[in-house]
């Protein structure tokens, strides 16, 4: 008798998991205005309706890693500038990005690269702008966006020597994967 409740249990805990999934999808009416502003001001979108649209899908994606609306936000509203200045899918900098340092802006590699997209450092003295900061996420993503843009036109639309060669793993398929495997089962999900 008590394995038959336990059992009735679960099945109704199984079948009442898709209504508190979409009670908890209630809008936050603090981050519909942010995303409201932010729409506004994104002018790398078509228009504000693709805006708000493309910011609320990718905002409930990112919230695990960002718990604070106004910085998904911003990361998403950047992202999304930057990669549309390279011509690069925003998801694809998204994956890199959660792969590279998983949304953190204040991430160091071991090797020593920074920020979002773990940019290395020796490219502000190389392009001279020892200045410029990395952990700035408009700064990180300018950079990041335009190295990557780089070598996949270097690797003439392969994807995958691209992301090697941005990783610093050209030829290894760990890296490219992993970052593939994100773009397919979160960032680019129906």
């Amino acid at each position: 008798m008590i394995g038959r409740r336990i059992k009735l249990g679960i099945c109704l805990a199984i079948l009442a998991a898709p209504i508190l999934a979409a009670a908890e999808q209630v809008p936050d009416p603090e981050l519909r205005e942010v995303l409201r502003a932010a729409a506004t001001e994104a002018d790398s979108f078509e228009d504000r309706f693709h805006a708000e649209v493309w910011l609320t899908d990718m905002s409930s994606r990112l919230e695990r890693q960002v718990s604070d609306p106004d910085e998904r936000i911003e990361i998403l509203t950047r992202v999304h500038y930057e990669a549309a200045r390279v011509d690069l899918p925003p998801e694809l900098i998204l994956a890199v990005i959660e792969v590279e340092s998983n949304f953190d802006r204040y991430a160091v590699s071991v090797a020593g690269a920074l920020g979002l997209m773990q940019v290395m450092p020796f490219w502000k003295d190389e392009i001279g702008r020892p200045g410029d900061n990395l952990i700035r996420v408009d700064t990180n993503l300018r950079y990041g966006c335009t190295i990557l843009k780089f070598y996949l036109e270097k690797e003439k639309g392969d994807l995958r020597r691209a992301l090697g060669r941005y990783n610093g793993s050209l030829g290894k398929r760990k890296y490219p994967n992993k970052v593939i495997d994100k773009l397919s089962t979160k960032w680019f999900k129906a």
